[in-house]
């Protein structure tokens, strides 16, 4: 039962594998997913599964919300209005209504990540097809950046289309293949791949997995869960408040363990 995932981009920070090595990894908070629907061949003509995720819409329009309803998934407190296809090769794997975790990516695997990439507004030829330029002598003195000439007059005789040119850069639909999975955090829904990913902090990201075959000897780096996290921040309160009570009364910890394990006995 294996398909992608719609997630939410975090931010980037460095990590250290198991063999030691530091890798610049993107952290993408990848669901919990819900399937909304599945498609069959006999019904559709195809196998896939629809997935929800609560995007960066809050509300959700009236015939999505029948369509939810349909799926027992509208009465959620966080609204799933990003919905998306994966194709499957088992959809009988899947139930409407299940809830899909990050499990399913393994470290050492690699996948692909398609998101929305920043928009830059319009911008020239220079900046966006990385034109030349013209030269800065033999007095042109303010075609440093300019395109140049587009086209001859006789043939042609017109432009031709397509023709790389300045205008809207950015704000498409970007894929990067091949990122290695680097860490899996199931108690947070957080995965770790290396590289950069495509689109703002907060984006909305899908991930799929990649033709690449995984990494068979991959050390993966140990990263606490939130529940050891808790614990250790616990003890860490425990010993604080215990140092605090010893400084009231003027002992040491360690007299003050040695005065509780008296009284223990006793």
């Amino acid at each position: 039962m294996t398909t992608g995932m719609i997630g939410r981009k975090v931010g980037m920070m460095r990590l250290y594998d198991g063999s030691g090595r530091s890798r610049g990894v993107t952290v993408i908070e990848l669901g919990p997913n819900f399937v909304t629907q599945v498609r069959t061949p006999e019904r559709d003509g195809y196998t896939a599964v629809q997935l929800g995720f609560p995007g960066r819409r809050k509300r959700v329009n009236r015939p999505q919300r029948g369509h939810l309803q349909k799926a027992g998934l509208a009465n959620r407190p966080q609204a799933l209005t990003k919905l998306q296809e994966f194709r499957v090769e088992d959809a009988g794997a899947f139930s409407v209504g299940q809830e899909l975790r990050c499990e399913q990516f393994t470290p050492g695997a690699f996948v692909d990540v398609t998101a929305t990439s920043k928009g830059k507004g319009f911008a020239g030829g220079v900046k966006r097809h990385h034109f030349a330029g013209g030269p800065k002598t033999h007095g042109q003195s303010d075609r440093h950046r300019a395109p140049g000439s587009i086209g001859s007059g006789t043939t042609p005789g017109r432009v031709y289309k397509g023709l790389r040119m300045a205008g809207h850069m950015g704000s498409v639909t970007s894929t990067v293949l091949n990122l290695l999975v680097v860490a899996v955090d199931p108690s947070r829904n957080l995965i770790f791949v290396e590289g950069s990913v495509p689109g703002p902090r907060t984006g909305i990201v899908s991930v799929r997995d990649a033709r690449r075959s995984a990494l068979k000897s991959f050390a993966a780096p140990e990263i606490p869960s939130a529940a050891v996290e808790a614990e250790l921040a616990a003890a860490e309160a425990e010993d604080e408040a215990a140092e605090a009570e010893a400084a009231e009364t003027n002992e040491t910890p360690e007299a003050a363990e040695a005065g509780a394990a008296e009284q223990s006995e006793a």
